[in-house]
């Protein structure tokens, strides 16, 4: 077997395990990461519906479609 490297990202998340918060700090940096990953996915959404021309218009379609 051979050691796998670290991301970048994992290497910065043990830069911070020496940092003691406190339970509502850390609540909100739990918050703050929720929030990028979140706000990354709606972007790369957003550039997937324009590429493909999607509308509000064909959401409602297809939310109203009946099941078969």
């Amino acid at each position: 077997m051979y050691a796998q490297k670290l991301s970048n990202v994992q290497l910065e998340i043990l830069k911070l395990y020496s940092t003691d918060l406190s339970i509502s700090e850390l609540l909100k940096f739990k918050q703050e990461l929720s929030n990028f990953f979140a706000k990354k996915a709606i972007q790369e959404a957003d550039q997937v519906w324009e590429k493909k021309g999607l509308t509000n218009n064909c959401m409602d379609i297809w939310l109203n479609e009946e099941n078969i």
